[in-house]
């Protein structure tokens, strides 16, 4: 079973997500982040390889935060985007590798 956030709190002038897990991990997410590894189809595409480079979101922002039952938040970015919703294992994934990820993501924009 996928660990369970017991706090979100986002940091708005610092443009950060910052979620603790049940499992005792916490998270510190830059909206970018989130924003460039929205797990929506407009951002992950329709399948395998399919994945969209999105860059400019330097200084996006969430400004609403949308619970989704018990299993995920619908996260609205101020760049109109309110499409991708990010299930708690989704979340704690992102937290976990957020080097890699990151670093990878960074990586794909200087390669443009």
């Amino acid at each position: 079973m996928s660990p369970k956030p017991i706090d979100i709190v986002l940091h708005r002038a610092s443009h950060v997500l910052e979620v603790a897990f049940d499992d005792g991990n916490r998270f510190r997410l830059p909206c970018e982040y989130l924003r460039v590894e929205s797990p929506s189809a407009e951002v992950q595409g329709h399948g395998p390889g399919q994945k969209v480079l999105v860059p400019g979101k330097r200084n996006v922002n969430i400004t609403a935060i949308e619970p989704m039952g018990n299993y995920a938040v619908l996260l609205h970015f101020d760049d109109g985007h309110a499409s991708g919703i990010f299930t708690w294992g989704t979340l704690h994934e992102l937290g976990r590798d957020y080097e890699q990820r990151w670093a990878a993501y960074l990586a794909e924009l200087a390669d443009r």
